[in-house]
């Protein structure tokens, strides 16, 4: 018969006034009170120690203004009681199921009571004029006692009550005496909260406590259904010895293993699976895998593992976990598998369905962007080539539309044979479509080898074919482009190839063409810009702009970010996007770098003291070890305090150098300066570099405030999420680009810290910031003058 405190608890949370103690003595509460002592077993020397070492705390902050006697007798007492407490607790049967609990039970509530007396002392050995700061401190250590107190003795709310609500109202009292009533509300209302806390907490702890006896009293009936799942299921159960041998072995297993269940009992599980090849040791590598993962212990979920039964190969997929008693001793392990020969023969076809085109048998458009992308890594890699050849049949649509798909597709064929009869090693072809073709070459010595090679292929596919007793004639045209230097990615490469096919189409077909025309106008200009960019630095030619930086709530300016330009005398004014790229990849970016860091810093001491200022890092400094020595040179020269400068990097600078960075910029941090992580959710965004590394602000790119104001749902969802992210973390945010009210009372809406953009201020010279921070009546003499 279930107890009233059972049948409460299903129902509903356990009452209050139960968990005190303070209900009838004729209810029925079953193992409650061994529920609330359980937690407190073994816990005896943590609460000697934090009774002992805050009894210290609070005699040295006692002792400044108080006789040694008097604060060293209440020491004493205090000691001697932690041990006394810790003595008569040692022994105890806490949380023993065979006993009711109700005397230790109401122990720990005199105990809590004896505590509570003892610490409501030190508020009142000033006598009635206790000082102010001396009541707040013996407040806050006793605070400090109270919440450990709820931490340790969560599951006895009765005994946190006894300690909280007199020491509460005893630091009450002292403080309305020390002139500070408004305090003493405080200290009532978290005493008051703090119980209601530990009431809370302690129903939470039993409820999940006889939950989990629930689920205990469950577990026959999981075995039933797990042997009813086996008498009615496709698939079988199977179980292992701490030896990993194979015990109580099934009927439908021994099936499935093609003997029986006497002889297979005590074989090992490996042995069972791999047949011949546990003779020879020349297990597959998954069942290595499964073997070491048994030896580990580890569980192991839809593993596939080939075996051999009766000499025929199948596949079997299992998943098991490892048994332990009560004890936690290792008994073997408890799995299920299943036989999935033909799914996997299934799956494999429409794999290749999926990276093969079906008409030719050749790789399709995914196989060969693939195949483009190892090639193109392994040209970075070993500085070598590779190319891309896109090939379009000449005269084919003729062929379809006077002789019909059907010959169209065996023409297709035909022409796919030829063509992947050309293949060497190193090279691969396919079909995109139509009829359209293309060819991925690795190492390629030279674009002149892959000119002679795309010739070859045109006379190839030129000679004539034999079709349902037709004979028909087609040509090629083809384009390529040499990777990675006429384009590093597989989209770049595949157009700028594609192009090229257009203008070997436009020749009149079965002609090559290379990439070219655009290679030489970006390699001139980037040649003249590198040219210039490396003497700008002696000749002047950079200038920092600073864009305010406002406060979302009021727009109060917080500060400006730091932005460079460069105006050339032969370029005229050129764009960061275009001339930042080159100087890092030039290795100019460090000198112009430590520019921007001085004169923002040097700058940023005419400005008022609360005014910040953000500079632009890139990954390329933080790769140079002495970039830390150049902030704290910046800083030492300028006068600058480190809080007032924030450093913005990209999520970029983190997928170099094995981690360098994140341990440069740890140190920047520990010397007090702000760190920025600058265009979150565009590029690399991982919640790993939020964790590494202690950023202070999330900046939010102008291309999500666009869409939000404009009502984009993905925008909007990606703002609210980087906001909650960062004030989870204790971060700010800073949304770019505001360029409107609409925009700026979006961003506000969904709780951005700070907002830059044009609304408030366009970047501009360091000689009109200071005219922002002029007194009116300078402006006016100013103007005057």
């Amino acid at each position: 018969m279930k107890s009233l405190f059972t049948d409460q608890m299903l129902a509903d949370e356990i009452p209050a006034r139960i968990l005190m103690g303070l209900g009838s003595k004729t209810e029925d509460i079953g193992d409650l009170r061994q529920l609330q002592l359980a937690p407190l077993r073994g816990k005896g020397s943590l609460r000697l120690w934090m009774g002992a070492g805050m009894a210290l705390v609070a005699a040295f902050t006692l002792f400044p203004g108080l006789p040694l006697p008097l604060v060293g007798g209440w020491l004493a007492m205090a000691l001697i009681f932690s041990l006394w407490s810790y003595r008569t607790f040692e022994q105890l049967p806490l949380g023993d199921p065979k006993l009711s609990g109700m005397t230790e039970f109401r122990l720990c509530n005199r105990h809590a009571l004896y505590s509570a007396g003892l610490w409501s002392i030190p508020f009142w050995l000033h006598g009635a004029a206790p000082p102010l700061d001396l009541t707040l401190s013996m407040w806050a250590i006793a605070l400090l006692v109270m919440l450990t107190l709820a931490i340790v003795a969560h599951s006895i709310p009765m005994a946190c009550t006894l300690f909280i609500l007199p020491v509460s109202l005893s630091a009450a009292g002292a403080l309305v005496l020390a002139g500070a009533p408004h305090l003493a509300a405080v200290a009532v209302v978290a005493g008051l909260l703090l119980s209601a806390f530990c009431i809370r907490f302690a129903q939470t702890h039993i409820r999940f406590r006889r939950a989990e006896e629930t689920l205990h009293e469950k577990t026959e009936t999981v075995s039933l259904l797990l042997r009813e799942f086996e008498e009615t299921s496709a698939d079988w159960l199977w179980q292992t010895d701490s030896n990993r041998r194979l015990i109580h072995v099934s009927p439908r297993l021994a099936y499935a293993l093609g003997g029986t269940a006497e002889a297979l009992e005590g074989i090992p599980l490996l042995q069972a699976l791999s047949g011949d090849a546990w003779e020879t040791g020349r297990f597959p590598k998954v069942m290595h895998d499964m073997a070491e993962r048994m030896k580990r212990r580890d569980s192991f979920s839809n593993l596939i593992v080939p075996v051999t039964i009766d000499g025929k190969p199948r596949w079997w997929e299992l998943s098991a976990s490892p048994r332990l008693d009560e004890q936690g001793k290792f008994l073997g392990f408890r799995g299920v598998g299943s036989d999935v020969t033909e799914q996997r023969a299934t799956a494999e076809q429409i794999a290749k369905m999926a990276r093969f085109d079906n008409l030719t048998g050749l790789p399709n458009r995914l196989s060969l962007h693939e195949d483009l992308d190892r090639a193109l890594d392994h040209a970075k890699s070993a500085k070598s080539r590779c190319a891309m050849l896109m090939i379009d049949l000449d005269r084919f649509k003729a062929v379809n539309d006077t002789l019909g798909h059907p010959v169209g597709d065996k023409l297709l064929a035909q022409v796919a044979a030829r063509l992947k009869g050309m293949m060497e090693r190193g090279m691969t072809c396919g079909r995109l479509g139509g009829d359209e073709f293309a060819v991925v070459l690795h190492n390629v010595p030279s674009a002149v080898a892959a000119e002679e090679l795309s010739q070859r292929i045109i006379a190839t596919i030129s000679r004539p074919y034999v079709v349902d007793n037709h004979q028909l004639f087609v040509g090629a045209s083809i384009g390529f482009a040499m990777g990675p230097q006429d384009g590093a990615t597989v989209e770049t490469l595949t157009r700028n190839a594609d192009l090229a096919l257009y203008k070997s189409k436009d020749k009149g077909g079965n002609v090559v063409a290379a990439y070219v025309a655009s290679l030489h106008t970006q390699a001139e200009e980037r040649r003249v810009m590198e040219q210039e960019l490396r003497g700008a630095l002696e000749r002047g030619e950079f200038e920092l702009y600073y864009q305010p930086v406002v406060t979302a709530a009021d727009g109060t300016l917080n500060g400006f970010e730091g932005l460079i330009r460069w105006n050339n005398q032969k370029l005229g004014n050129v764009s960061p996007g275009r001339f930042i790229p080159l100087a890092e990849d030039s290795r100019l970016i460090s000198p112009i770098g430590e520019w921007v860091l001085r004169t923002a810093c040097h700058e940023a001491m005419k400005w008022p003291s609360n005014l910040k200022v953000a500079v632009n890092v890139s990954a390329e400094q933080l790769t140079d070890p002495a970039f830390a020595s150049v902030v704290v040179s910046a800083l030492a020269q300028s006068g600058l305090p480190p809080q007032r400068l924030e450093i913005e990097v990209t999520e970029s600078v983190f997928l170099r150098d094995g981690g360098g960075a994140a341990q440069l910029l740890d140190q920047l941090i520990g010397l007090g300066i702000r760190l920025s992580l600058d265009d979150f959710g565009t590029g690399y965004s991982s919640l790993g570099y939020l964790r590494k590394t202690q950023f202070s602000t999330i900046k939010v790119d102008r291309s999500f405030v666009v869409g939000a104001a404009k009502g984009s749902i993905e925008s909007i969802a990606i703002i609210r999420a980087v906001v909650a992210l960062a004030d989870s973390l204790g971060m700010s945010t800073t949304a770019e680009g505001a360029e409107t009210e609409i925009e700026v009372e979006t961003l506000r809406s969904m709780g951005c810290s700070n907002i830059q953009g044009y609304y408030y201020g366009r970047p501009m010279p360091a000689a009109d910031v200071l005219t922002l921070f002029r007194p009116p009546a300078d402006e006016m003499a100013t103007a005057a003058a």
